[in-house]
């Protein structure tokens, strides 16, 4: 598609998150010599939302906007307008029809909702978590919906207001989907630690004025409500287009991440993507993934020659004073293995698939992230006993 760059050619982005920046970003700074414009929903210019949950419900950040000078760049933003359609050579918006030549869509994924939560908050936006970050006062009752990443995230900014925090899980352990019971289990006590009040294997069955009634018909006093069940990918708007979307809603593309739909690509959140390393296809929804998934996408327009996009997924999350990280994607049949205990200070999880790692968990152990994220990457087999042993380094236990 490297011809889509002459001076003529229009490239469009639409969904000015991370992804979106990084792709304009990297199509200028290639030698994209036609217009790009970037198209997003929010009014704000692209910011980063990891902080949201952490700076800006804290206190310490009021804007996390991204250090990208869009007019020096010669990058069109139209900020406010909202993606309603596609056809080909044409992107519909709210505001009027927009031409392409080539079109990344980077349009993320939004929260679930609970049904019939109309009073629950979200925390998706610099906006929600400026208005939330308004209601966490000392006192105030606050009832968490879900005890997953974000959750954590949100309870652990509320009980350093001085809020009262309950938190609501249907599953049977922190983390469910993500992780084994048994590693959600390890996690449950930080929520105690924290004077949080931390509910497993209960639904919510309404949020009422006041409170929130749970499934088994009790009731929990709640000032305020905030539901972190996981998000879905915002591609609702892309029905009729021919773009096709996977059973969750996500945008299927190959390995430099086009769609079936000719001069039309997609990054971040919203896709689907094939992973030689895992052997299936990966929905990724976190930070690092936007970022090189924005840029892969960008080097595909150029027709720059590269590798299948397939890096070894990452990701962090800071909760309850602990930096917890993870790498690489597990699936069921893999042997875990315990690196340390979880009462200890710090400890990891490592699972190995044919004696490979396929993935990574560390709680306040960086040096065997760092390192297992690289035998990940290479694809390195590992002695399972020297492996387990938290005192040996990582790299010293490949075989």
């Amino acid at each position: 598609m490297a011809e889509l760059s002459g001076n003529e050619r229009i490239a469009v982005v639409v969904g000015a998150g991370l992804a979106g920046a990084q792709c304009v970003l990297k199509l200028r700074q290639g030698g994209w010599r036609g217009r790009i414009v970037l198209v997003g929903e929010e009014p704000h210019a692209p910011y980063d939302r990891p902080p949201l949950s952490k700076d800006v419900l804290l206190g310490k950040a009021d804007a996390t906007t991204l250090d990208v000078d869009y007019d020096a760049l010669g990058v069109e933003l139209l900020l406010g307008r909202r993606a309603t359609g596609l056809a080909p050579g044409t992107l519909h918006t709210d505001a009027g029809d927009l031409p392409y030549d080539a079109l990344v869509i980077a349009t993320g994924a939004v929260p679930r909702a609970l049904p019939g939560a109309e009073r629950a908050h979200l925390l998706h936006t610099l906006d929600d978590a400026l208005a939330l970050r308004a209601l966490l006062r000392p006192g105030r009752r606050l009832v968490l919906v879900g005890a997953g990443w974000i959750g954590a995230e949100v309870a652990t900014a509320a009980r350093q207001a001085g809020c009262e925090v309950t938190v609501v899980e249907a599953g049977r352990a922190p983390l469910p989907g993500a992780l084994p019971a048994e590693i959600g289990r390890a996690m449950a006590p930080w929520y105690a630690e924290a004077g949080i009040d931390l509910r497993c294997g209960v639904g919510v069955e309404a949020v009422e004025p006041g409170s929130v009634r749970l499934a088994d018909g009790s009731h929990l006093p709640a000032d305020e409500v905030v539901v972190g069940i996981g998000a879905r990918p915002a591609t609702g708007w892309l029905a009729g287009s021919g773009v096709e979307l996977d059973a969750s809603g996500a945008i299927v593309v190959d390995g430099r991440l086009r769609t079936g739909v000719p001069g039309v690509l997609a990054a971040g959140d919203c896709v689907s993507y094939p992973s030689a390393r895992s052997g299936a296809r990966l929905a990724v929804q976190h930070w690092d993934h936007a970022l090189h998934s924005g840029g892969a996408a960008a080097a595909a327009l150029l027709g720059e020659d590269a590798a299948p996009y397939d890096p070894v997924p990452y990701f962090w999350s800071e909760q309850f004073g602990r930096m917890v990280q993870y790498a690489g994607r597990h699936a069921e049949g893999d042997e875990l293995l315990w690196r340390g205990s979880p009462e200890d200070g710090s400890w990891s999880v490592l699972w190995l698939r044919g004696g490979v790692p396929s993935a990574l968990l560390a709680v306040d152990r960086p040096r065997d992230l760092a390192q297992g994220r690289k035998l990940i990457e290479r694809g390195a087999a590992l002695d399972p006993a020297l492996a387990a042993d938290p005192a040996v380094a990582l790299k010293g236990a490949t075989v």
